[in-house]
């Protein structure tokens, strides 16, 4: 008795096993990625990347591996104070283990948290379709992001914070490394070949190439920043006559075809406008449900059909119905893992309040590359170079107007209705 429940007492007080980085099954199941094949994956993802608990590193990758280690792995604090875990005592409970914005309070926040694992940031400095600077993610994680679940890190050390941009380049990375895997399983490796470059050289060339293509995105993010044309700058000593002018100039803007503001966020700017669009992290889950939707009416049909077939047909609709019943069963348990779709609600411009900040800076480049991964578009050139839709004076008359909205008349909230005129006394 003394030994079983002496067992049983260390079994309970064994440690748990480590948290793994889970694969998007979105992915995987959208691209018919076998199980076998991701487990290749996740193995070659491990190689390059180490684990949640012990993160590794490829000196290509240009990562500070003292940062993620500090960043990452138990929450802790060694014998000098220094603090570990960083990334799960302040982020996993939002973003989740993996990054991939789906972690335990994901289900109640809104907007949810960020997926990083696309690497689409919809807040940064640089252009609409290229990745954000460090110091992008540095001043996220110092002003937080207004009207939403991510707060301030403006009182952590500079050290910490430092080591949790750290990580989230690092989860990124990882996260377009595991897209361009299952990119390359899809089009290149054969059902019955293993994905295997520790020991086909050819296979570790080329993922060698796809890791410095997603590096050299980065490494080139700090040459793509958008920085305002000195000449078309709003003066500082503007008289009164001269910002009314600027507001007046936003406004028609705002209302004419070619920005088109008022389309999404309404006519008195309350956001009240176009409201049933998604995003893409939404919108790829829209897809994947009607997509099993489809497959499982697909089903119902072959079953139907099943009776006005005999011999080899009836044999091969069977089998058919059979590998697509096994396609809807994974399916259903992915879709029951996905965070249900929202739709992309614009800014409400009448309050003030700007989720990538409120310097006339943050919302020139607000307009000028848009919201990346939102339904938000840019006016401004794509690239250097390019043709813009609005001139960048144009824009800085829309932050102008945009400016003015909490105060225009629109924004005073009507006076409350007199509800039982009989109770006034005259």
């Amino acid at each position: 008795m003394f030994a079983a429940a002496t067992a049983v007492a260390l079994v309970g007080c064994s440690e748990s096993s480590p948290p793994p980085f889970r694969l998007n099954m979105l992915q995987m199941v959208r691209n018919d990625i076998s199980p076998s094949h991701q487990q290749d994956i996740a193995d070659t993802l491990e190689a390059m990347f180490g684990t949640p608990n012990k993160p590794f590193v490829l000196p290509e990758t240009g990562l500070d591996l003292r940062k993620l280690e500090m960043a990452a792995g138990p929450v802790w604090t060694d014998e000098r104070g220094v603090k570990h875990g960083l990334f799960r005592r302040h982020c996993v409970h939002c973003h989740g283990i993996s990054g991939d914005g789906h972690g335990p309070t994901a289900m109640i926040l809104n907007p949810y948290p960020r997926d990083y694992r696309n690497s689409v940031f919809k807040f940064k400095s640089t252009y609409s379709s290229d990745l954000p600077t460090t110091d992008d993610l540095h001043l996220i994680l110092h002003n937080g992001i207004p009207s939403t679940a991510m707060p301030s890190f403006a009182l952590l050390p500079p050290d910490e914070v430092d080591a949790l941009v750290e990580y989230v380049r690092y989860l990124s990375m990882r996260g377009q490394m595991e897209t361009a895997l299952v990119g390359y399983v899809f089009d290149e490796i054969d059902p019955d070949q293993p994905l295997d470059p520790a020991h086909d050289e050819e296979q570790r060339g080329v993922i060698m190439d796809m890791l410095g293509e997603i590096v050299e995105a980065w490494n080139k993010a700090p040459d793509e920043v958008i920085v305002p044309t000195a000449d078309d700058l709003p003066s500082r000593e503007r008289t009164p006559d001269e910002v009314a002018a600027s507001v007046a100039k936003g406004r028609e803007l705002f209302y004419g075809t070619r920005a088109n503001c008022v389309q999404c966020h309404g006519p008195t700017g309350l956001g009240d406008g176009q409201q049933t669009d998604y995003d893409i992290w939404s919108k790829a889950t829209v897809q994947f449900i009607n997509d099993t939707t489809a497959l499982e009416t697909s089903i119902q049909d072959l079953k139907k059909g099943l009776a006005k077939l005999s011999g080899e047909e009836l044999e091969n609709a069977k089998g058919e119905l059979s590998s697509d019943q096994q396609e809807l069963a994974v399916r259903q348990e992915v879709e029951a893992s996905l965070l249900p779709p929202r739709h992309a609600i614009p800014r409400n411009l009448r309050l003030g309040m700007y989720r990538g900040g409120g310097r006339p800076l943050d919302l020139f480049r607000r307009v000028y590359q848009g919201i990346p991964g939102t339904p938000m578009p840019a006016s401004g050139p794509a690239s250097p170079g390019a043709q813009g839709t609005l001139t960048e004076k144009e824009i800085w008359n829309i932050v102008d107007y945009v400016r003015s909205l909490p105060f225009e008349p629109a924004s005073r909230p009507p006076e409350a209705p007199i509800v039982n005129s009989k109770a006034i006394v005259n």
